[in-house]
């Protein structure tokens, strides 16, 4: 398990979920919701900064037979934006399939409803991502899912694919 503390991303259109682990890659926490649109780079890049990460993990959004839809698309331009943002902080995509639906139920069974889950909603989408990126890496002992590659010009291109989490 590779040290450090690591940034979970969970992309909405209106808000971007946000948790981080400790240095140990053992347990993820939620840290904030970002309002999506202007600004959400910097406040991004500013989370980074404050908490030392040493990467960053974005869910990438995919249908349950494995197909990517324009939500992934979105997630991979947004995980391109965010690589240049960080840079040289390195950003991973990891599949994020039902991680709403389980963080939604998790906040329930813990009494939490209505507009307050909606509030924490995304939180609880990213804690679900980052844990179960460090999850997967701890079995595997490899980086989970693709790695968002910036070119020299810093223009992202298609992520390379290193391991499936």
């Amino acid at each position: 398990m590779r040290a450090g503390r690591r940034l979970g991303i969970d992309v909405g259109a209106v808000r971007i979920g946000v948790s981080v682990c400790d240095r140990d890659g053992l347990l993820a926490t939620p840290v904030e919701t970002v309002k999506a649109g202007e600004g959400d780079l910097a406040r991004l890049a500013a989370l980074a900064a404050e908490h030392e990460v040493v990467e960053a993990v974005v869910g990438l959004p995919r249908s349950l037979s494995g197909s990517e839809g324009p939500a992934a698309v979105k997630a991979r331009e947004f995980a391109g934006r965010l690589a240049r943002t960080i840079r040289p902080i390195p950003v991973r995509l990891v599949d994020e399939r039902l991680t709403t639906v389980t963080a939604t139920r998790g906040l329930r069974e813990s009494g939490v409803r209505g507009r307050r889950s909606r509030a924490v909603v995304d939180q609880a989408a990213a804690v679900v991502i980052l844990q179960d990126a460090l999850d997967a890496e701890r079995a595997s002992g490899r980086p989970p899912g693709q790695l968002s590659v910036v070119d020299d010009d810093g223009a992202p291109h298609a992520p390379v694919k290193e391991f499936e989490a």
